[in-house]
Formats: structure tokens, sequence, C-alpha cells
């Protein structure tokens, strides 16, 4: 299957894993930690508009960008309800870039999923994709980062395999929806406008000190209600039952 899908395996392990990861983490790296979610959480915008332009059935409403100019002030809520909000230096403006090229790059592997991968299972895409982008990132760190120094603690282990299985399922199942007919790949990416919600729950339950704001929590309440009045005239329940 792999080989006979060689063309949509490389795109996407090239695009949703090489350049996209290598990206958005480095990125993260310039900028402030506000500033970072902020510009990631943008990424429904880059998606739909990307979209209109690669998908000629996945076109901009105006409901739809409604709901992303309120989905995007929710997270900058959420945000500056958590950490300073401030934009300084030239490197923060490469960083900015840096995610916001990441961006793009996961706007048109979810097209090319959507239009291109209906010929592979979605497990089998997620899998070779994350193994082959992973050679390919582990190769590139070597002359870029230094190696770990020492043996490593049990707990990162267990970490690592927390965290690969986590990224493996989420993987697949995100490849498996966007496979799914008439589903859209900017209405799919509206519901990435949860992370930072589910995030900033999780961590006022796990993480120790963190308690909510006020701006968090209009934030939080900006998103939810702008997704319900979203899915209010659509059949969510066959969208439910699909998934």
């Amino acid at each position: 299957m792999i080989m006979e899908q060689w063309k949509v395996v490389a795109w996407v392990t090239l695009l949703q894993i090489v350049v996209n990861y290598s990206l958005f983490y480095q990125g993260l790296n310039l900028v402030p930690g506000a500033l970072g979610a902020v510009v990631y959480g943008a990424q429904p915008l880059i998606i739909a508009v990307v979209a209109a332009v690669l998908h000629k059935d996945d076109k901009l409403t105006r409901k739809k960008i409604i709901t992303i100019i309120f989905g995007i002030s929710g997270v900058i809520l959420i945000s500056v309800g958590r950490q300073a909000f401030k934009l300084g230096t030239a490197l923060e403006l490469v960083g900015i870039m840096m995610i916001l090229t990441g961006n793009i790059a996961t706007a048109v592997s979810n097209v090319i999923i959507s239009i291109r991968s209906k010929d592979i299972n979605p497990f089998v895409l997620s899998s070779s994709s994350l193994f082959f982008g992973g050679i390919i990132l582990y190769l590139i760190s070597i002359p870029v980062e230094a190696g770990p120094k020492g043996p490593l603690p049990v707990k990162y282990w267990l970490d690592l395999l927390w965290l690969s299985f986590m990224a493996a399922t989420a993987f697949s199942i995100w490849f498996k929806l966007l496979q799914r007919p008439g589903v859209k790949v900017s209405e799919l990416n509206l519901w990435k406008f949860i992370t930072p919600v589910t995030g900033a729950g999780l961590s006022w339950l796990i993480v120790p000190d963190e308690h909510p704001e006020w701006l968090t929590i209009s934030g939080m309440i900006i998103i939810t209600v702008s997704l319900i009045l979203y899915y209010r005239d659509t059949k969510v329940v066959t969208l439910v039952e699909n998934i």
C-alpha cells in the first residue's frame, strides 16, 4: 500500500511531520509561550484559506469566517490570561514566521490527505509518515543538537512511550476523519480551537499553582459558543455517527 501510494506518503511525511514539526518547535523556542499559542491557534484560519484555494468544494463562507474570528479571539484571551502577551525582538518575528510556515505546511498536507489518500488506510498513512518523518528529523537533529548525556531515567522512557502512543492515535483518527466523504478540511479544523480550551482545563487539574483566570474562562466560553453556533444548523448527530 505504501509503495502504491508513495507520493501521498512522501508529501504527508515532508509537510505534516518534517516541515511542520521542525519549524513549529524551533519557532516556539524563539517566541514567548502566549504569543506562540496565539500564532499556532490561528491554524484553522490558515487551513481554511489554503483549503479554499486548493479545494473547489471547500470555500470560505461568512459563517465560517465569523467562527474563525471568534475562535482566534478566544485563543488570544486564553493565552493572555495564562502569560504576559508581548512582541519584541526581530528574532521573535522569525519565530512567528516559522510557526506560520508550519501551519501552511499542515494545511496543504490536510488537503492532500482529504483529496488524494482515499486508496490508503489511514493507519498505514499515519504509521508510515510518522516512521519515515521521525527518522528524517532524528538525522537532522544529530548535527543540530547535542545528543543526550548519560543514561536517561525510566520516567523519560515512560513519557516517550505515552507521547508516542498519543501522537500515533491522534494522527490515525485525524487522517480517518479527513478521508471521510463529505468532510470538509476547513470545518474539521475548526475543532482545533478546542485544544487551548482542554489544555487550560487540564492544567488547572494537573499543574501545581495553576488556577482559573477570568480572561482564560472568557476565552473558553467564546470558543465553545462559536462552535455551537456554527454547528447549530448542521446535522451534528450525523457527524458524531460518522466519527
